[in-house]
């Protein structure tokens, strides 16, 4: 199936107004097991600067949920966010301009053409590098883009069941992405030589985080994708199902998996 239609809808309706982006920002933080970990290593993260302000850049930001919560929890720090959708950078850097949220700037960028230079001290890549063909190219552009000690985040499928692919015949759940995922040997092969030093990882959704993704997300986009029209009965779905999704997510977000489908990996420039 592919996620960008489904994603699309949602773009279009957070847009209509300021609380509506708010209030899908709070859903997704409370049911997207992969923003628990995203935002515990970024609370992490931060405090290794001291009270110094910090340059960040999300990278491949899509709703730019990420970037708020940096906004309210990493400061003081400013914040670079881009995308290759040009619509969703425009509406979410009016969103930022009307919620008065001056440190953070939005801009239309191709990961595989940028060019900083020693620019950023974190650099956040949450669900990009598993739609990125040539992810060398990109991981060679974060190297040069970060500051001597500065970190790389980069959170995405591994190859553990990544795209609900378990097998070499299977192909990827996601129609949209370029590779099934990741696994930590893959991801230090490619950045070790470009001159990262790994500082830590972290396999994600492991047993009880894979069943509360198919119960939270793999099953609803399922029925969205076969007709919008069952976005009427969402409410109701979540009203039964959330409960146990929720613990589920715990149990896995306190657990230490020793494979999942999920990776939260995370890189530092000497």
């Amino acid at each position: 199936m592919y996620y960008d239609p489904i994603k699309n809808v949602f773009a279009s309706v957070i847009k209509k107004a300021p609380y509506l982006r708010v209030l899908f920002y709070k859903t997704i933080d409370l049911m997207f097991l992969r923003s628990w970990y995203v935002r515990r290593e970024l609370r992490i993260i931060r405090k290794e600067f001291g009270s110094r302000s910090i340059e960040i850049y999300d990278a491949g930001t899509g709703y730019a949920q990420y970037s708020y919560f940096m906004a309210k929890h990493l400061n003081p720090c400013n914040v670079l966010a881009v995308d290759v959708k040009r619509e969703w950078i425009e509406d979410a850097s009016i969103f930022f301009n009307q919620q008065n949220i001056k440190h953070v700037k939005f801009a239309v960028e191709d990961l595989t053409r940028i060019n900083y230079k020693s620019h950023f001290d974190l650099i956040i890549c949450v669900d990009v590098m598993e739609h990125i063909e040539d992810d060398v190219l990109v991981f060679s552009n974060y190297f040069n883009a970060l500051k001597p000690g500065g970190y790389l985040l980069i959170n995405t499928p591994s190859i553990f069941g990544g795209s609900d692919v378990h097998d070499d015949d299977e192909e990827s759940f996601i129609g949209e992405h370029a590779r099934d995922g990741y696994s930590h040997h893959d991801l230090t092969n490619k950045l070790v030589p470009l001159g990262f030093k790994v500082h830590q990882y972290k396999y994600t959704y492991g047993f009880w985080g894979d069943k509360a993704w198919r119960l939270g997300i793999k099953y609803p986009m399922q029925l969205l994708n076969f007709s919008k029209l069952l976005f009427l009965i969402l409410p109701l779905y979540y009203l039964i199902t959330f409960p146990v999704t929720f613990l589920m997510m715990y149990f896995d977000f306190i657990s230490n998996n020793k494979i999942g489908s999920g990776i939260n990996f995370i890189a530092r420039k000497p």
